[in-house]
């Protein structure tokens, strides 16, 4: 039996506590922070994910033995390597990379540069800073549109811009790098060749050298139909994805998985936790757009849903490094989440509306995101509020369920993507 701390407040820390909570093997629970929704399964403790004095302080008060960060930012400034080098904690299992490992989502022009060094396929890329910036100038004068501008550190899902355009593209490079758009995120840009093609999610849990691939999704990161306005954290997502037959995915773990983990090891990076490939297909063919090092939000409320196995057995297995243990049991069925967000979003947006109908779901699960308890009243406390899977034989079985009882879901300002999966559709 195991105490275990999961770290975040979102969709996915929601999810994966629902998951968690369902294990024989999980003694005592906590969430820091948590939200409305993961106070159903275990203890929130009000503890920022970043505190790492306030998390080992935790760990020790409640004998934790499993650590299991959701988000990137504790994994990025080095949780792992915190926990390894403290003689208190080193003895507990931390789910996720060492720094050097979480560089992988860290730094864009790390990642880039460990695709070529791996052969990983990959767009063509060029990296410029503030010094080299009119050297930056000509290289997208000279290059065909569209572009791909991203800022080289974590700014929170919104440092990438597809400009279409030259001027677009200069205006782009120009905010990031000279006005500093995302601060230290921006000291350093990525430009590289626009791929066309579909996107796809897919994950792994590794230990180090044996791993498990996961069910793999796709989310739709604009806020309006159509793919259209500005990127979110994401608006909704589907598993599986039609596009990742047999023929595909043999491709996806001979030319991007398997060298990717050989590559973790043959450079000694420590890593043990997820590893999330953001892939596009090109004419049937895997290029990676992005890693990250943690698990993607909203692809885990309908990821996690599709894994029978005990997710805590999992992470065990991962600690002792005996992944090639584990046979994955998969359910069959589609799964689809929509997510509900607050008006404005993803501007500026108003908090703390009172919800209401969460009562009347039926055959849905509700991962929260955004929300919080004032006056035993559930409320919403973020742009992303709630997260809505289904299961379906079809996906649009499960779609549809999932509209279903997000209509019975109130309150102010209430908005949401109306064509999940569209592309998909028959």
């Amino acid at each position: 039996m195991k105490n275990i701390l999961l770290l975040g407040s979102g969709g996915r820390e929601c999810a994966l506590a629902w998951k968690i909570s369902q294990s024989p093997l999980c003694n005592n629970f906590y969430i820091a922070p948590g939200n409305a929704g993961t106070s159903e399964y275990g203890k929130n403790l009000l503890i920022a994910v970043n505190d790492f004095a306030a998390i080992k302080e935790a760990c020790l008060q409640y004998r934790i033995h499993i650590l299991i960060p959701g988000p990137e930012e504790p994994l990025v400034n080095g949780i792992y390597d915190f926990f390894q080098n403290d003689p208190q904690l080193k003895h507990i299992v931390v789910a996720g990379p060492s720094k050097a490992g979480a560089q992988l989502e860290g730094s864009k022009a790390f990642s880039k540069q460990f695709m070529q060094r791996h052969g990983i396929p990959t767009a063509a890329y060029q990296e410029f800073t503030k010094e080299t910036f009119e050297k930056g100038v000509a290289f997208i004068k000279r290059s065909e549109p569209p572009f791909v501008i991203k800022a080289d550190g974590l700014a929170a899902g919104k440092g990438v811009v597809i400009a279409q355009n030259t001027i677009e593209a200069l205006k782009a490079f120009r905010a990031m790098v000279m006005n500093e758009q995302f601060g230290a995120a921006s000291k350093k840009v990525i430009i590289e060749q626009f791929l066309q093609g579909v996107e796809l999610s897919v994950f792994i849990l590794t230990d180090g050298k044996n791993y498990v691939l996961l069910p793999e999704a796709k989310d739709y990161k604009r806020i309006s139909e159509g793919d259209t306005g500005p990127n979110t954290g994401g608006m909704g997502a589907i598993s599986p994805v039609p596009i990742a037959d047999e023929v595909f995915m043999r491709k996806v773990v001979e030319k991007v998985i398997n060298p990717t983990v050989h590559g973790l090891v043959k450079e000694n990076i420590v890593y043990k936790g997820f590893i999330f490939f953001g892939l596009i297909s090109v004419d049937g063919e895997p290029y990676v757009i992005e890693y990250n090092c943690r698990m993607g939000d909203p692809e885990t409320e309908v990821v996690i849903p599709r894994i029978s196995n005990d997710l805590v057995e999992m992470i065990i297995k991962m600690g002792e490094g005996k992944l090639n243990e584990v046979i994955l049991d998969t359910d069959e069925r589609a799964a689809c989440t929509v997510m509900l967000v607050s008006e404005g979003y993803p501007d500026k947006y108003a908090k703390h509306k009172v919800m209401t109908g969460m009562d009347n779901i039926s055959n849905s699960y509700l991962f929260h995101a955004g929300t919080t308890k004032i006056d035993h009243e559930t409320v919403t406390n973020g742009g992303r509020v709630l997260a809505v899977t289904s299961f379906g034989k079809t996906m649009q079985d499960a779609l549809d369920m999932s509209y279903q009882n997000a209509e019975k879901i109130q309150y102010q300002g209430k908005r949401y993507r109306k064509d999940i999966g569209w592309e998909f559709k028959q």
